[in-house]
């Protein structure tokens, strides 16, 4: 396993992969940690090829059927030692229209709950063969996004006929809105 550092790109030599996204529940007062995990595919312009191709809570199955979400997990409790949201992908099925899946990790209403990635206990992305489970990368997101509600983590790319993955690692304030606005045409 690799642990991720920014800019970093590696050979993911995979055709079934999985994002998974974890973090522990909110045990001090206030409001839960609210983390979702999107993927936005992308055509060589850098915008979706129609607003579908935006994988989430709210449209969890692309529309080629290569991104699928695993759904919305509102308190980081779905597991005790685990992934709380996953989004896995075939790249068997990707749209030839799409030359890039961006995965970005966002908080549900930071700006209302006054919440960032540095309060958030134990948050890291990770990619994994959805097919054998194995971890193939992992990245730890509590400690380079102190202030921030939104991180494009990653992206799956296509270079020489090859999918390759490269570690963005970039936070930004502003949440999902933020990713809507620079990528839906």
């Amino acid at each position: 396993m690799i642990n991720l550092q920014k800019g970093q790109r590696i050979e993911i030599g995979l055709k079934n992969v999985g994002v998974g996204l974890g973090w522990d529940p909110n045990e001090s007062t206030g409001f839960e940690f609210d983390l979702d995990a999107s993927a936005f595919m992308l055509a060589s312009d850098g915008k979706l090829p129609q607003d579908e191709y935006f994988v989430f809570y709210n449209n969890t199955v692309s529309p080629d059927g290569a991104v699928e979400s695993s759904g919305d997990d509102r308190s980081g409790g779905n597991s005790d030692s685990g992934d709380d949201e996953t989004l896995t992908v075939d790249l068997n099925k990707v749209n030839p229209q799409v030359t890039e899946i961006v995965f970005t990790v966002t908080i549900h209403e930071a700006d209302v709950r006054k919440q960032n990635f540095g309060q958030v206990r134990n948050s890291y992305i990770r990619i994994f063969n959805s097919v054998t489970n194995e971890v193939i990368a992992k990245y730890e997101l509590d400690e380079d996004f102190s202030i921030e509600t939104a991180v494009e983590f990653g992206r799956l790319y296509k270079h020489n006929g090859e999918w390759k993955f490269e570690a963005v690692g970039k936070g930004f304030k502003g949440g999902l809105q933020y990713f809507v606005n620079k990528y839906v045409r």
